[in-house]
């Protein structure tokens, strides 16, 4: 891959993550919480730089100091010796040592209060972090509760639809159900009756002989209930006599 496609990819990614940040507030909470664990590492590693050069200054001194030591040596030596010359250089050479050990130690001393306030801070951080993570923790459990119940009161929206067809579709079987029970009923009537055998080979339509059929026993109801009702008067009217 060219380097312009390399960059090209880079730039793709970071919008794709962007646009995943906005569309998504764990997302953007994630990122957020990922970005302050960076400068929390980035605050370490500052830390270990300091610590380091302090280390270092500390074993420049230590050698320094044992020099020192070194050069008072052989400087009683060379006085034993009534070497006043060697004696003067040896003292010279161990002041330029104490000269560099008290540079040494006031650096020392800096490095080591710039270490004190990164430790300080780093604490700070780290404890603002934790309740960041807290909130963060806290914030997307409430998100997701809530995009889950938005989804439920969809889902029962969808349902309430979903039932109401369900009832036409019942209410349109029982129909049909109650029909063709009507149609199966009028067959076997017309089967008892042995009328069902001449319909077919005269070939009558046999939905119109089912209608025949129904209007006759709907005649055959009517005249049986006048005749009872001529009945109930004649009754009536002889009680009267």
């Amino acid at each position: 891959m060219s380097l312009f496609g390399r960059l090209g990819f880079a730039i793709r990614a970071r919008l794709n993550a962007l646009l995943n940040r906005a569309a998504d507030p764990s997302a953007e909470l994630d990122y957020s919480y990922e970005e302050l664990r960076d400068e929390l590492q980035r605050v370490t590693r500052g830390i270990a730089d300091v610590t380091t050069q302090k280390k270092r200054l500390e074993i420049h001194r230590r050698r320094l100091r044992e020099n020192v030591e070194k050069y008072d040596g052989q400087a009683r030596e060379a006085m034993q010796e009534d070497r006043e010359d060697l004696a003067r250089r040896a003292l010279a050479k161990k002041q330029t040592h104490v000269s560099q050990i008290t540079e040494l130690t006031e650096q020392i001393d800096a490095l080591q209060g710039t270490q004190d306030r990164l430790v300080g801070k780093r604490a700070e951080l780290s404890s603002q972090i934790e309740q960041f993570r807290t909130k963060k923790e806290t914030m997307k459990a409430r998100y997701e509760a809530a995009e889950a119940s938005a989804r439920v009161s969809e889902a029962f929206t969808g349902v309430g639809d979903t039932m109401a067809d369900v009832h036409r579709s019942i209410e349109r079987a029982t129909e049909r159900t109650e029909r063709m029970e009507a149609r199966a009923a009028a067959l076997e009537e017309l089967e008892a009756s042995g009328e069902l055998e001449s319909v077919l080979d005269e070939g009558d339509d046999v939905e119109r002989e089912l209608d025949r059929l129904s209007n006759e026993r709907a005649v055959e109801y009517e005249l049986e209930t006048l005749r009872a009702e001529v009945e109930e008067d004649e009754k009536t009217a002889e009680a009267a006599d």
